[in-house]
């Protein structure tokens, strides 16, 4: 058994050693003992805080919390209490404190001493006071989004991990009904009253655009109608991303679907005018072209006269050209462009495009040159690729400058056929690459230097090409030229 004195020292080292700060406070708040730990808490001598009670070395405003509590020990309400509050350490900063109290009471039950335990819980209370800014701040961000998600004038999707729509916005559940009048199961793919662009193929469910993305692809301005009447129908325009993990884990997709009916009827107003002007100027032009080669035969005509008759003929021939263009465009529009597929030597008709281009190439000083093999057999409309190559072929030559160098090269490779026409011209600038195949597009370069043109050629060769089941792609530098490649399959 210990002896009384021999407890009473290990009492005491236990205090001092304690790591949790301890003191003996008395009735009158002062302090009687006080342990290492909370002096090193403090930052103030065992000396310093005997001269002092706790009011004296607690922050002012948690003062009266812990003043009331004290209050209620002392008058037998309670035993003991708990709670955080801040004291002030000599250098000024404040400490955040976990304070236990218990009261000693004598026989009669007055309280006699406090002993107290402060815990120093100051970086936890910092790491909680910057858990609730960012909680708050999430929250305001969360908020910001929620009403951005449903007030956008865009239909917005949100597709899980397993194909079932876990969320939309507002725009979106209004527009449901149009393609799924029947009502929609939430899951990707689910077929509807959804349409291809030429507004008669119903959607397959492998093209459908929530099909897609649920099976990990991105797109954009991926564009159907929706709806079984046609004189109510929406066109649309939708864009898919993939919600991935801090690990890149997928998570599911996002949908935005962008009602587009206006822009795509006031198109197909557009592309229907164009036809409709093109047809009607075609037979008036092939019968002025007749008379003017006619007039340019007779004997009968000064040399002054004969000139310009042939300024005129040049011109109605370029203008015969450029109404071709427009009905070729408007049979692609309208999905009715026809190839006559047959063998065709794809080396003599590169060959022949150069021959054709040569004269021009040599008034504007461009260098041309060639490398095809002997023979290169496809299965083609030979006819349409030689339109092809003479739009790339008419592009190098045109959007190069004296001294330039522009290309043909044709090759096997593998299963397909490549034609390859590249310059070392002005080039096409980045922002503009991506738009070079729409319809009557023109880059700024080119409208700067005031180079003649419609904008037409690149949309058909991109046209012909798709219709060959084929790729075109266009590699550019500015001012250092640009690259054409035709991939066609080899059958």
């Amino acid at each position: 058994m210990v002896a009384p004195a021999e407890a009473a020292e290990l009492w005491r080292l236990t205090l001092q050693h304690s790591p949790i700060g301890q003191a003996l406070v008395g009735v009158d708040g002062r302090l009687l003992v006080v342990n290492r730990a909370l002096c090193e808490m403090l930052g103030r001598s065992e000396d310093e805080l005997l001269r002092l009670g706790f009011q004296e070395i607690t922050y002012p405003d948690d003062l009266d919390a812990d003043l009331a509590m004290f209050g209620q020990a002392l008058a037998g309400e309670v035993d003991s209490y708990r709670l955080h509050k801040r004291y002030v350490h000599t250098d000024g900063r404040v400490v955040w404190g976990d304070l236990s109290v218990a009261v000693v009471r004598a026989v009669d039950g007055a309280p006699r001493f406090f002993i107290s335990q402060l815990l120093d819980v100051t970086e936890q209370r910092a790491n909680e006071e910057r858990l609730e800014a960012a909680t708050a701040e999430v929250e305001r961000e969360r908020q910001t989004l929620e009403a951005i998600f449903d007030t956008v004038n865009v239909g917005l999707l949100l597709i899980g991990p397993d194909g079932r729509y876990e969320r939309m916005n507002k725009r979106h559940a209004e527009t449901m009904h149009l393609p799924f009048p029947a009502g929609h199961g939430g899951a990707a793919g689910q077929l509807g009253e959804v349409y291809l662009l030429d507004g008669r193929t119903p959607m397959p469910r492998e093209a459908m655009p929530s099909y897609r993305a649920a099976q990990g692809e991105e797109f954009d301005d991926y564009t159907y109608w929706v709806g079984g009447d046609p004189a109510t129908r929406a066109a649309y325009s939708t864009s898919a991303r993939q919600v991935r993990g801090p690990h890149g884990e997928r998570l599911g997709a996002v949908l935005a679907y962008q009602e587009i009916t206006d822009l795509i009827r006031a198109i197909e107003v557009k592309d229907e005018f164009v036809a409709s002007v093109s047809h009607e100027l075609r037979t008036p032009l092939t019968s002025m072209l007749g008379y003017l080669e006619l007039l340019c035969e007779s004997d009968e005509l000064t040399a002054g006269a004969a000139a310009q008759l042939r300024v005129v003929q040049r011109n109605a021939l370029r203008l015969q050209a450029l109404l071709s263009d427009l009905l070729l465009i408007g049979h692609v529009a309208d999905g009715t462009l026809e190839l006559r597929i047959g063998a065709t030597d794809v080396a003599t008709l590169v060959r022949e495009a150069v021959e054709t281009m040569s004269e021009s190439a040599r008034r504007a000083d461009v260098a041309l040159s060639t490398d095809v093999p002997d023979h290169l057999p496809i299965r083609a409309d030979g006819q349409r690729l030689r339109q092809v190559v003479d739009n790339l072929l008419s592009n190098a030559v045109k959007y190069s400058r004296s001294g330039d160098e522009a290309s043909v090269r044709a090759w096997r490779e593998g299963e397909a056929i490549v034609i390859e026409v590249a310059d070392t011209g002005i080039g096409i600038a980045s922002d503009e690459i991506d738009h070079i195949f729409g319809r009557f597009f023109r880059g700024g370069e080119a409208i700067e230097q005031q180079i003649t043109g419609t904008g037409l050629g690149l949309s058909i060769v991109g046209s012909i090409v798709a219709a060959h089941d084929g790729t075109v792609t266009a590699a550019s530098e500015q001012g250092r030229g640009t690259t054409f490649r035709v991939t066609l399959p080899a059958r």
